[in-house]
């Protein structure tokens, strides 16, 4: 994956960018191909053939580690050294430590591939990874945060662009996270003890797995949605002011949500209280974020007809405000008390995960990607056009058939006879749930089918070409 041009300093690195795009596609078929797996063996258990490696525990969390930080993850090193180098009109701080970032964090992927399969596990949620793999990543990621705050440092405008806020505070949260939650004692070289015990672990698990969320995949796609939906429409951000009060917002309230992934729990109750306001609270900063992206198309309506990029830019903003909207209201109590344990969550989750963050990352790809190689647009608009109508009815088949099974199972265990037995046995709920799980299935098939279209287009539009270091223009007087 050479580039055109040497190290000069009067161009941007592309190359990393280049071969961090290239993984984000190669990652999301991956992760979203053991999706599928997962989703067929809760229709046919047998599928896998027992084998225990191939079994649903162990798959599962592979399945979340590849698509947040190899898919993900992949998509947001590459949108971040590609929008940090534009907006500050500098070549990355150090060509070395970039390249460092993309092979350590491959090695990263490819540990937890191996490791997660044969049942090397933490066993907590989105922070499965054993320690060795643990300092790895904090080594890669203080790579990262050099990198890129160095960029910043070193920028010849004088204004911060609010995609490069977004980023910088996903940065420096992650690594907080990361190494809170994973304070542990070796046991051995796969081995290790959580230094938390019983509801403290609990508490500081779900800190860290609902701030993954809050930070990996919301926070740091803001930051995409910021510089692309204004690039792709042409048009200036809808409000300026909005982006900081959105940013300041989001950051503050985000924090504080984790408690509403154990209500009903042994976690104390003002705690879980406490969670369940700033959740509702969120709400407000969230959709704030999403009328700004939506308002930035403010007399560019009319492009939507012709460009299917934008369509997955725009859609993508409905399924985040919808998605965000779900959350607050399943962290109150009573509405916990149904969709806890359910498949309702598992339809709240890829509406944010397939809606939002993939659908996101697929649009600003297809804006990213031909310009790595110095052409505007992608070799096919109507593939972009046909991914983009797969992706949509796979998402919308996969959260509604989750939303009806969840609600269903919800339902039904709580549903008492008049002597105080339970009306239905668990297994009969698993029964009734069968058909939803066929359409899940389908809906997956849908979404990954169209991955395989972008990797079909993407190889169309590099082939035969060199990536190319696009040189710095001359510095700009950026007004807002």
């Amino acid at each position: 994956m050479g580039s055109a041009v040497g190290n000069y300093q009067d161009h941007f690195n592309y190359k990393v960018v280049s071969q961090f795009a290239i993984a984000t596609i190669v990652w999301g078929i991956v992760g979203m191909l053991v999706g599928v797996v997962l989703a067929a063996q809760l229709v046919w258990p047998e599928i896998t053939f027992n084998i225990a490696w191939l079994s649903y525990g162990r798959l599962r969390p592979l399945h979340t580690n590849a698509v947040i930080f190899a898919f993900g993850g992949s998509a947001l090193f590459a949108t971040s050294y590609y929008i940090v180098q534009r907006t500050c009109q500098v070549r990355l701080f150090s060509d070395k430590l970039a390249a460092f970032t993309f092979w350590g964090w491959q090695a990263v992927i490819v540990a937890a591939a191996i490791t997660l399969p044969l049942g090397i596990s933490t066993s907590k949620e989105y922070a499965e990874l054993e320690w060795p793999i643990d300092i790895l990543i904090t080594v890669v990621w203080v790579a990262y945060a050099v990198v890129f705050f160095g960029t910043i440092m070193q920028r010849k405008t004088k204004h911060i662009y609010v995609s490069n806020w977004f980023f910088g505070a996903y940065i420096l949260t992650i690594a907080l996270l990361h190494i809170v939650n994973n304070i542990e004692m070796p046991a051995s070289l796969f081995k290790s003890y959580s230094a938390y015990s019983g509801t403290q672990d609990a508490m500081i698990q779900w800190w860290y797995g609902h701030n993954a969320v809050g930070f990996f995949l919301t926070t740091s796609f803001l930051g995409m949605m910021y510089y692309f939906i204004p690039k792709q429409a042409e048009r200036p951000i809808y409000s300026y002011r909005l982006s900081i009060v959105h940013f300041w917002a989001l950051n503050f309230t985000y924090m504080w949500a984790g408690p509403h992934h154990l209500q009903h729990t042994a976690l104390p109750d003002w705690t879980q209280s406490l969670g369940m306001v700033f959740s509702i609270i969120l709400l407000a900063p969230s959709w704030g974020g999403m009328i700004n992206g939506i308002m930035t198309l403010s007399g560019a309506w009319h492009k939507l007809r012709s460009d299917p990029i934008l369509k997955f830019l725009v859609v993508t903003l409905s399924f985040y405000g919808m998605s965000t909207f779900e959350g607050s209201m399943m962290s109150i109590k009573t509405v916990n008390s149904l969709s806890h344990y359910t498949d309702w969550t598992i339809g709240h989750v890829h509406s944010g995960a397939l809606g939002w963050v993939a659908m996101i990352t697929i649009g600003s790809l297809y804006y990213l990607i031909p310009r790595l190689v110095g052409q505007k647009d992608m070799y096919s608009t109507r593939l972009i056009e046909l991914h983009f109508w797969i992706a949509t009815l796979g998402v919308v088949i996969y959260i509604a058939a989750m939303w009806i099974a969840g609600v269903m199972q919800g339902l039904m265990w709580r549903a008492f006879e008049s002597d105080g037995t339970l009306t239905y046995s668990f297994v009969e709920s698993v029964k009734a749930s069968y058909p939803f799980y066929v359409i899940r299935l389908i809906g997956g098939l849908c979404y990954l089918g169209g991955m395989f279209l972008m990797a079909y287009n993407v190889y169309k539009t590099l082939q035969d070409k060199k990536f190319i270091d696009a040189p710095i223009p001359a510095p700009l007087v950026m007004a807002h």
